[in-house]
């Protein structure tokens, strides 16, 4: 199940990054903190907020700063494309299935394969930054590696460690 509602309000918040794109090709792209505008997403969960830094993540490649607040857990799902993140502040726990758990912190660095099953928990307030190497969408998944709705996903915020032997790649 691709989210494509979130592609959509997502996209409307890239007009301002996508046009200082299209006139800087071969310049600097600076974004300010101040001026970033952080907005919750349908299909995302309430405890964290976005703003696009750069690109345009419902057609391709794009930078996201993300605000998270203690607690908040984006329950086991897994997207198309491949994403790194980088920890701006705050702690977290970052996990993949039937993987170590990695305790991130300022400075810290995860990749996350395309289409790997992994969560994100949020211990104390986070502030990171996600580069996307394509279009975002995202697929949460039950204990079992079933696809489930967003509403289900975000309802049970499930932090049970997924079943061993689940499939390493999920298929759309």
């Amino acid at each position: 199940m691709r989210f494509t509602g979130l592609l959509v309000l997502l996209a409307a918040f890239v007009a301002g990054p996508v046009l200082r794109r299209a006139q800087a090709e071969d310049k600097m792209v600076y974004a300010a903190r101040s001026a970033s505008k952080f907005v919750n997403l349908p299909g995302l969960p309430t405890c964290m907020t976005l703003s696009v830094q750069d690109g345009d993540p419902s057609k391709g490649a794009s930078v996201i700063l993300a605000k998270f607040t203690a607690g908040c857990v984006v329950p086991w799902h897994w997207h198309t494309a491949t994403e790194h993140l980088m920890m701006v502040s705050g702690r977290a726990n970052g996990e993949m299935k039937d993987g170590p758990t990695a305790a991130l912190r300022p400075g810290d660095y995860l990749l996350l394969p395309g289409k790997s099953v992994h969560q994100f928990t949020c211990t104390v307030a986070c502030m990171l930054f996600l580069s996307i190497d394509g279009a975002f969408d995202i697929h949460y998944v039950d204990a079992s590696g079933k696809e489930i709705p967003p509403d289900e996903a975000l309802k049970s915020k499930a932090k049970a460690p997924m079943k061993k032997g689940m499939k390493k790649d999920m298929k759309m």
